[in-house]
């Protein structure tokens, strides 16, 4: 039997450790970094701000990986979904949306809970109605507006406006909480419910009447990774990020609660 060729041999060990450093030249620390792709998030149009910066923090430390985020009413999303609309996650902004999808057989495991968010009263910075508490919305003449009643932030609506006792109702029924929120910053509505991180991120846009009941009165949001993701790797790791502590934190400061 032959022995091996000396120079092979020592060509066969150079290969060999070369491989750990190959292996520790990526700038990226997980194997999902290596992977590259596009990961397909669809979400609540309250979640705008937040998953913008997310999505900025993932692409940083997944290389080669692209975000692309679809925001819109949450029963918008999730009819998507059941009509095979390719995406890797949803995140809702209440869980009974959540829960279709889930029953249709379309989410990879249980959604996890990652924030908390409740409605208030935006009115735009001139406050031409003078509006200075959540009764005034029964005054005449005071037009407002709030979300289509499928939309988790109309279905929160019209159960504290029921709880308050405004009889007025709604100038307009637009379809997400962000269509509401552009309203008021035009000055086409007096008033518009919206959620608290909506206010958070319209800055000095928009004046704040507290709604009552409002902070008890939660929405509670979940995200999950979707059956048929074409990233389920990158898909979990998008669910981990918006519960670990960068997520909480990118959260918080655009006006959401903790879970």
């Amino acid at each position: 039997m032959k022995g091996p060729v000396p120079g092979a041999a020592a060509g066969l060990a150079a290969a060999l450790l070369a491989v750990p450093a190959l292996a520790g030249c990526g700038t990226g620390s997980s194997p999902a970094a290596a992977h590259g792709g596009t990961l397909t998030v669809l979400a609540a149009s309250s979640l705008t701000e937040a998953f913008t910066t997310l999505a900025r923090d993932f692409e940083h430390d997944h290389p080669g990986t692209r975000v692309r985020l679809s925001f819109d009413s949450s029963a918008t999303l999730a009819e998507q979904v059941d009509q095979g609309a390719p995406a890797d996650v949803l995140a809702t902004a209440d869980e009974q949306t959540m829960r279709t999808v889930v029953g249709a057989g379309q989410v990879d495991g249980e959604p996890t809970v990652f924030a908390t968010n409740h409605l208030v009263l935006a009115l735009p910075s001139a406050n031409p109605a003078h509006i200075r508490r959540f009764a005034d919305l029964d005054r005449p003449g005071v037009e407002y507006v709030v979300c289509v009643r499928s939309a988790p932030c109309g279905t929160l609506a019209a159960t504290l406006l029921k709880r308050a006792g405004i009889a007025a109702e709604p100038a307009s029924e637009e379809v997400d909480v962000k269509a509401v929120l552009t309203k008021v910053r035009l000055g086409e509505a007096d008033a518009g419910l919206v959620y608290a991180s909506d206010v958070a991120s319209a800055g000095s846009e928009v004046r704040q009447v507290d709604v009552p009941d409002g902070r008890a009165t939660l929405n509670r949001y979940p995200v999950a990774a979707l059956t048929d993701a074409a990233e389920p790797a990158l898909a979990r790791a998008w669910v981990r990020l918006v519960g670990s502590p960068t997520g909480r934190r990118v959260l918080a400061h655009d006006g959401f609660g903790r879970p």
